[in-house]
C-alpha cells in the first residue's frame, strides 16, 4: 500500500481539481445543467446514441436517476429518442440539432479551460500530466471493478 502522506496529497489534490473545475457549482462548464446532464450531452455526442441502460452503466447512474435526467433533457430540447431497429423494446438517445450545438460549446470552454492550466507547463509537464492522469483514471476504474468483483463473489 501507498503511503498515507502521498494518498492524502492525491485526495488533496483531486478535491482541487473538482473544484477548479466548477463541479461544486449548481451548473457547470458555463451551461444552465449539473453535472450528470453535462457528462450527458458529451458522451453521447462523443460514443453516438445509446439507451438508457447503457447511460446509466457508463456514468455509474441509478436507473431512476438517468430517467429524470433523460426526460429533462428531452423537454429542454438537447436529446431526442428513437426506437432501437435491434431491440423493439429500447429507444435510442441521441442529441438534437441543439444538443449539438450545446455539445460544441462544452467543448470549447472545456478546451479553453485546460488550454488555460496547461499554458503554464512546459510541453514536458503537458505530457506528464496528461499520462499521470490516464494513469491515474485508469487505476481507479480498475480497483472499482475489482472490489466490484470481490462484492459479488
Amino acid at each position: 500500500m501507498a503511503e498515507l502522506s502521498l494518498i492524502d496529497d492525491i485526495r488533496a489534490a483531486s478535491r482541487l481539481m473538482v473544484r477548479e473545475l466548477g463541479f461544486m457549482d449548481a451548473t457547470v462548464a458555463a451551461s444552465d445543467y449539473p453535472p450528470s446532464a453535462v457528462h450527458t450531452i458529451l458522451e453521447i455526442g462523443i460514443r453516438g446514441p445509446m439507451n438508457s441502460g447503457e447511460l446509466g452503466d457508463f456514468l455509474r447512474l441509478e436507473k431512476s436517476s438517468v430517467s429524470r435526467l433523460v426526460r429533462k433533457l428531452i423537454d429542454c430540447g438537447e436529446l431526442r429518442e428513437t426506437p432501437d431497429e435491434t431491440d423493439a423494446r429500447s429507444k435510442l438517445l441521441s442529441l438534437t440539432p441543439k444538443g449539438r450545438r450545446t455539445l460544441e460549446a462544452l467543448h470549447a470552454f472545456g478546451r479553453q479551460q485546460v488550454s488555460g492550466a496547461l499554458a503554464a507547463l512546459t510541453v514536458a509537464e503537458q505530457r506528464t500530466v496528461r499520462e499521470g492522469m490516464m494513469l491515474y483514471a485508469r487505476a481507479l476504474r480498475a480497483s472499482r471493478v475489482e472490489g466490484e468483483a470481490e462484492t459479488v463473489a
